[in-house]
């Protein structure tokens, strides 16, 4: 059964790439979308008509529904053509002000559970199969106030990069994702809302929409990272030749 696997997938983003798969990946048996609500799960499943969605209610950095989703993939025979790893969240703060139970949580669900969905997809994936692994800008430069979150993203960002080198012999792709801020969800949990960021303020948003479309036509163009917008392709470029002491200064939300 040739299926596409969405976590995060109940609302923002993770919702707009199980439709954007379904519009382009028409031949698919099954789209599994992950996520802990059931009712939003339920909800976009119904408003897909070109591909089958199964819903997948899983909270990824628990073992026990770890290792169900890992049965299922057994017992069902998957094998998957598209892994998108999108769940994640983010904390805007400093990183003394943040509970301990966020600093860690980020890392858990940012870094610990995207290395064990792939770890575990991974057996059940073959050639020409694609990962990709929602990062962020913040990957590029140590953001203050958001040190651990854009620490776990950098980690994406690496991760995917050298899984994507591994994988080249067995012609799996792996694409990391960088948007820039998003009117989802993901700004509220995050604390960060008008007044809050001088630097969130005045960052242009990116779309949707266009991140999951172009991020997956870029996948499957092999591409190895996708940033949408000429403003933070140009942010990507200084980040690497500008020193990071000075970079800062600038990615200070």
């Amino acid at each position: 059964m040739d299926i596409a696997v969405v976590t995060g997938a109940s609302s923002g983003l993770g919702t707009e790439y199980v439709k954007q798969i379904a519009d382009m990946y028409p031949t698919l048996n099954e789209i599994w979308i992950i996520a802990r609500r059931k009712e939003k799960l339920e909800e976009l499943a119904k408003s897909i008509a070109a591909v089958p969605c199964r819903a997948v209610v899983c909270d990824i950095t628990d073992e026990q529904n770890v290792a169900a989703y890992k049965q299922l993939l057994t017992d069902t025979k998957a094998n998957v053509k598209i892994l998108i790893n999108n769940a994640g969240f983010g904390r805007l703060n400093d990183f003394a002000n943040i509970s301990t139970s966020d600093n860690g949580g980020m890392v858990r669900l940012n870094c610990e559970a995207l290395t064990i969905i792939t770890s575990i997809t991974l057996e059940f994936m073959r050639e020409n199969a694609q990962i990709i692994n929602v990062s962020s800008i913040a990957s590029f430069v140590p953001n203050a106030r958001m040190a651990v979150y854009s620490s776990t993203k950098a980690y994406v960002t690496s991760f995917s990069r050298a899984l994507r080198f591994e994988l080249k012999k067995r012609r799996i792709n792996v694409t990391a994702v960088c948007p820039g801020p998003m009117d989802t969800e993901f700004l509220p949990v995050a604390n960060i809302a008008k007044g809050t960021s001088k630097t969130f303020d005045m960052l242009p948003r990116v779309k949707v929409k266009s991140v999951a479309r172009k991020s997956l036509i870029a996948a499957k163009r092999g591409r190895g990272m996708y940033t949408d917008r000429a403003f933070y392709k140009f942010y990507r470029f200084l980040a690497k030749i500008v020193p990071h002491s000075i970079m800062m200064y600038f990615a200070k939300t």
